[in-house]
């Protein structure tokens, strides 16, 4: 089955919802600190993307407390992490989304909204 993707404005959009939105960042914990998507409503998580890759095998538990009744928005720089992982996750039966250019397209999305 194809990964469904999730752009920018979807997740801006979803964000200015009520809805409860769970997002994964990937990324290395020091790029995660420096930026990551906030919002009143996101549950934002970083696991480093090797965690993932050993959950493929059976060698962390790092997904276990993931919801399997919630969508997962995954996200890394530009969104080639992500959909690895993704993959991975959606495997385990994980509800995943992929943001669709990852933190470059959403801090763009950004920067367009507000000129």
């Amino acid at each position: 089955m194809p990964l469904k993707k999730i752009t920018p404005e979807e997740l801006f959009q979803k964000m200015n919802t009520q809805e409860k939105i769970v997002l994964l960042d990937v990324r290395a914990e020091e790029k995660y600190n420096d930026f990551h998507i906030e919002g009143q409503n996101v549950e934002s998580q970083n696991i480093h993307k090797d965690e993932i890759f050993k959950s493929e095998e059976n060698k962390s538990n790092a997904v276990a407390s993931f919801p399997k009744d919630k969508e997962i928005v995954v996200t890394c720089t530009t969104g080639n992490s992500a959909t690895k992982c993704a993959n991975i996750l959606s495997n385990q039966e994980y509800n995943v989304a992929v943001l669709d250019g990852g933190i470059t397209a959403w801090k763009e999305f950004l920067e367009n909204r507000a000129e």
